[in-house]
């Protein structure tokens, strides 16, 4: 017999490539400015072209993408008839508390803070700590993707 004490401890994080991250979909289904999984990264579909192949080939689709936070572009080629991932891609925006050491202090809905977001280090960034250094009151639009946050844009909070 054994204790009820017993080790229990369940670990889910080790579920590999994301579990609730990302949905598959027919890769005929994606469509231009959707998402996709390409080479593990949540991407932007800039482009894609369908051709088709020789006698008893399948049609093949290109597609061309930007990752979502880097900007960089990717490329894939698929047969129509497969499934590729698509990533669950979530906005926020939050308010901006502070900046502190390279990170955003961010006002969540219940009242307490977001401190682990790094200030974006482009042009977005710079704008970001240059209009809190004015004292404007600021929203900070962080996108969320397979498990990756970051903050892709703001914009200036309306005056009441």
């Amino acid at each position: 017999m054994s204790a009820p004490e017993e080790e229990h401890h369940e670990e889910f994080e080790a579920v590999g490539a994301g579990a609730s991250e990302t949905y598959p979909i027919q890769c005929s289904a994606l469509r231009k400015n959707g998402h996709v999984v390409i080479k593990g990264r949540p991407c932007k579909i800039v482009d894609m072209s369908t051709s088709k192949t020789g006698k008893h080939g399948h049609a093949k689709v290109h597609l061309v993408a930007t990752d979502i936070f880097t900007g960089k572009k990717l490329e894939d080629l698929s047969p129509s008839t497969h499934n590729m991932n698509v990533p669950n891609v979530i906005r926020i925006e939050y308010p901006l508390l502070d900046i502190d050491d390279g990170f955003l202090s961010l006002m969540k809905e219940d009242g307490s803070t977001k401190d682990d977001i790094k200030v974006p280090d482009n042009e977005i960034g710079q704008q970001i700590e240059e209009g809190f250094a004015e004292g404007k009151e600021l929203i900070v639009t962080i996108v969320a993707a397979m498990g990756e946050e970051h903050a892709l844009s703001f914009k200036e909070a309306p005056k009441n």
